[in-house]
């Protein structure tokens, strides 16, 4: 029997929160066992709750959603969380990775697309809306190849290869078609690459990579 998931909101917009709410309880496999309006109670309560995935705005009163995750994610990694904003800034996106966000979407993002969101990050993915992506992916094959990464040593070229896809947000089985390869070895390949950059996650990878070559 396929585990429900335990979701959490933390949205300070009173419409938004209880419309997210609705939707996810509608949903076959997903309860929302909490909404909070702002950052300060979330911060108290969400560890008692461990949810599998949290909802959380960027522009909160008071305790900020990077504040937040970042507090969480120190304390608890195993909860992921999913960034619902209106903002597609370029810094705003890269420090909520850093502080442990696993997705970034926008809040015009449909709500189909939400669900699909979530159940993509439950399924080892990193749900990002097109634009998003399209940012996170340009930042990443765009850093200047005249700069050495230490990392560049120990990974790969096959390694590299299942990084960038990771970089996408690209489910296992996904990277496996585009490459041409079994899910298996992409498996292997993740555990290798995890290894190699001390991570547990693919975001930290891929920020531990990325900053293994701005840190050169």
């Amino acid at each position: 029997m396929t585990k429900t998931l335990d979701i959490c909101i933390v949205e300070d917009s009173d419409d938004y929160r209880i419309a997210l709410k609705e939707m996810i309880n509608a949903t076959p496999g997903f309860t929302c066992i909490q909404t909070y309006a702002n950052g300060e109670s979330a911060l108290k309560r969400i560890p008692s709750h461990a949810p599998d995935i949290v909802l959380v705005d960027i522009g909160l009163p008071g305790i900020s959603g990077l504040e937040l995750i970042a507090s969480i994610k120190s304390r608890i990694p195993k909860i992921q969380f999913i960034v619902l904003t209106v903002s597609e800034e370029g810094d705003k996106i890269f420090n909520a990775l850093k502080a442990g966000a696993s997705g970034y979407l926008l809040k015009s993002t449909s709500p189909k697309k939400i669900i699909e969101a979530i159940q993509d990050l439950a399924n080892g993915g990193a749900p990002m809306s097109r634009k998003i992506a399209r940012l996170v992916v340009a930042s990443f094959q765009g850093l200047p190849a005249v700069q050495e990464n230490p990392y560049d040593k120990i990974l790969t070229n096959r390694e590299k290869d299942v990084l960038q896809e990771l970089s996408k947000g690209l489910l296992y089985k996904n990277i496996a078609a585009e490459l041409n390869i079994s899910i298996e070895t992409v498996k292997s390949h993740c555990h290798n690459i995890y290894t190699k950059l001390h991570a547990t996650t693919r975001t930290e990878a891929i920020n531990n990579y990325k900053n293994g070559r701005k840190n050169k």
